[in-house]
């Protein structure tokens, strides 16, 4: 999953990405309203963490212009702002939820998954296909029951690849699926990784679920 963090406070958005990347989320920083907006609008997120004061553009004025552009990107506010007609503000101009500073790490985390399966109308939390499973609360990986041990980037690149079921994904999807924005990432990196994750997935299986589509891109499917 790739999260933006708005958030005008270094400290706080660098404590707020380290977190999140141990636990296996994809993060980009923002540091002020515009530069945020235009990640937001622009880039491929699962999730917005957006403080609601910023310099340049606040939340609020962010929020408005990305409904208005019909992007219905999840958006959580974070501000230390805890006056029920602030929160009923930033809910009015299209936030999803709201979480006033200071917060515990472990709530945050826990508005961050409850969001995440709110496009899938609280579906699983469990991405399934044929006999491989990942679980997005543990982080178990399994086939045949037999757990899979992946390193942090492998299971963001089999989280992206069960997501889009079924679906070509390009190398540049990918990589912007599973890197920041601002890593300098080469396409055999994918390459690479592929031909790990395709080691621990299919190697001793009979039905090799990881595909490439020669000229496009990969695809996971039975």
């Amino acid at each position: 999953m790739k999260i933006l963090v708005v958030e005008d406070e270094h400290l706080i958005a660098n404590a707020l990405k380290k977190g999140l990347e141990q636990e296996h989320y994809t993060v980009d920083l923002a540091f002020d309203g515009l530069e945020g907006f235009d990640l937001a609008a622009s880039g491929d997120y699962d999730i917005v963490l957006l403080d609601l004061m910023l310099p340049k553009m606040d939340g609020l004025e962010i929020c408005r212009q990305l409904r208005s552009q019909q992007n219905h990107v999840p958006i959580l506010m974070l501000t230390a702002k805890s006056q029920v007609e602030d929160k009923i503000k930033g809910l009015n101009c299209g936030a999803d939820d709201y979480l006033t500073k200071p917060f515990a790490f472990e709530e945050l985390l826990a508005r961050i998954r409850a969001l995440a399966r709110r496009p899938q109308k609280a579906a699983s939390e469990v991405l399934t296909i044929g006999d491989l499973s990942l679980n997005l609360s543990t982080y178990e990986v399994t086939r045949q029951g037999k757990n899979i041990s992946l390193s942090s980037k492998e299971y963001s690149l089999l989280e992206c690849l069960l997501r889009h079921a079924n679906k070509i994904l390009t190398k540049d999807q990918l990589i912007q699926h599973v890197w920041s924005y601002e890593s300098d990432i080469l396409p055999n990196t994918i390459e690479v990784y592929i031909r790990n994750l395709r080691l621990k997935i299919d190697k001793n299986y009979k039905i090799k679920l990881i595909k490439t589509i020669r000229g496009f891109g990969y695809k996971i499917s039975e």
